[in-house]
């Protein structure tokens, strides 16, 4: 890493290739400036260009690092080089501020230690007890008022209010719209071009969205700290380290509005995705329902979930084809070699789990849904440690990856034995692929009740 320029094989900024003017045009025509289709622009750039490019705009710097090494390199970051803080800051820092995802070095080290306690096993066990109930009591009327329905909208109020239970332990009834509307704002908000707080448009919306979120957890943090509930925001304003560092009231908005969002945004893209997979591929839908029956009807407990590997083949396929998050930036604080260039300290930094998910070099085919690839007579994702990164990697890998896998575990294993679902044959979802992945119609699906 500390080899300088003008050694054998390591070449300066200068030579790294780069794009012209026509795939900048050519991303923002077909790619919807960005938001619809990541994927095929960055496949176009790996082939065209290989696996280290830049893109420079003024002052501004992007290098694209692409294949499991880069992934590897960037996100295990062993030189404590790249920032995630800086990066992110610049998307959300303004709608999000000081979620764990957006802090770097000890403050992030010291705040994750703290948050880890929301997430222990014994913790997980719990969410998942209460969650299998209240998942059953929203699945039974999924039918009513009609066989279809968009199943996108569908899963954004049933994670909401199992989010709002399981993470504040309130019931949200009359105020789930309210509160969808508000995470839906700032997520949108963190795309926006126009970050100025102008009436009427989409980061101003934002913000208002922000604003109400602050004074809805306002009013619960005294009541919380005095409790002793098992929800996620009680254990937080009990969490503390050995040292007996606890975390203040604006500490935990900020921690609770940015895991409440993470966590029912990705876990309803993946949720929709495999619904849309299951519809598309009824074969793999019935052996899953065979799973789930042998299993039996009543909520699985925690350790009963790893039972259900074909929802778990189906969930890492899904979330191969369809990550959550299609990109993960960082920034250089100092220079840096990769790829045999010499890539200058402050270029954002971008690796591509959804361009690394969808390589023809690591990958049998890979635009073809195919779960018994992660089965463990086969278990092709284990040629290398970072070709399937779906939840990053290093230290600021997901800290509530092991939450959404059993909460997507329990809604499908039940919506499989109350309901077999399809789509019109020759249906694609539209998807769009940032900022988190979702479908633009909303995926409407048939539902049959069994």
């Amino acid at each position: 890493m500390s080899r300088e320029v003008g050694e054998p094989g390591v070449r300066p900024a200068s030579e790294i290739p780069r794009p012209g003017l026509l795939h900048t045009l050519q991303m923002i025509l077909t790619g919807g400036g960005g938001r619809v289709d990541m994927l095929t622009p960055l496949r176009r750039l790996h082939a065209q260009h290989g696996p280290v490019v830049m893109q420079q705009a003024g002052a501004f710097r992007m290098v694209n690092l692409f294949g499991p090494d880069a992934n590897r390199f960037v996100l295990l970051d062993q030189d404590r080089i790249f920032s995630a803080k800086k990066p992110w800051d610049m998307i959300m820092g303004r709608i999000f501020p000081n979620g764990l995802l957006l802090r770097d070095g000890e403050d992030h080290k010291h705040h994750r230690k703290i948050m880890h306690t929301a997430f222990t096993r014994p913790a997980l066990r719990s969410y998942a007890e209460r969650m299998g109930p209240m998942i059953a009591s929203r699945l039974d009327d999924w039918d009513e008022g009609g066989a279809t329905r968009s199943a996108f909208a569908a899963y954004k109020a049933l994670t909401l209010d199992i989010a709002a239970s399981i993470f504040v332990g309130v019931e949200l009834a009359a105020g789930t719209a309210s509160m969808n509307r508000a995470f839906e704002a700032m997520v949108a908000a963190s795309m926006s071009r126009i970050r100025l707080p102008i009436p009427g448009l989409e980061f101003q919306r934002g913000l208002s969205g922000r604003e109400w979120l602050i004074g809805f957890f306002k009013d619960l943090l005294p009541k919380r700290r005095a409790s002793e509930g098992a929800d996620m925001l009680a254990r937080l304003c009990r969490a503390e380290t050995e040292e007996g560092h606890r975390f203040g009231d604006q500490e935990i908005i900020d921690h609770m509005i940015f895991l409440m969002m993470a966590a029912h945004d990705t876990t309803t893209s993946t949720l929709t995705s495999m619904t849309y997979e299951l519809a598309r591929h009824p074969a793999w839908q019935e052996r899953l329902r065979e799973e789930s029956r042998a299993l039996g009807s009543e909520p699985p407990s925690f350790e009963e979930l790893d039972r259900l590997t074909g929802i778990g083949m189906v969930l890492k396929e899904t979330l191969r084809r369809y990550p959550p998050l299609p990109v993960i930036p960082r920034v250089a604080t100092a220079d840096f070699e990769f790829g045999g260039y010499r890539i200058p300290a402050r270029s954002m930094v971008v690796v591509s789990p959804i361009h690394t998910h969808h390589m023809e070099e690591w990958w049998d085919d890979p635009f073809r849904f195919d779960p018994e690839r992660f089965a463990e007579d086969r278990a092709e994702f284990e040629g290398h440690s970072h070709r399937w990164i779906p939840f990053g990697g290093g230290g600021h890998h997901c800290i509530g990856f092991r939450f959404a896998e059993t909460q997507v575990k329990l809604v499908m294993h039940q919506l499989l034995q109350r309901y077999r679902w399809s789509v019109p044959a020759g249906y694609r979802m539209p998807v769009q692929q940032a900022p988190i992945s979702k479908p633009r119609d909303g995926l409407p699906i048939r539902l049959e009740r069994l």
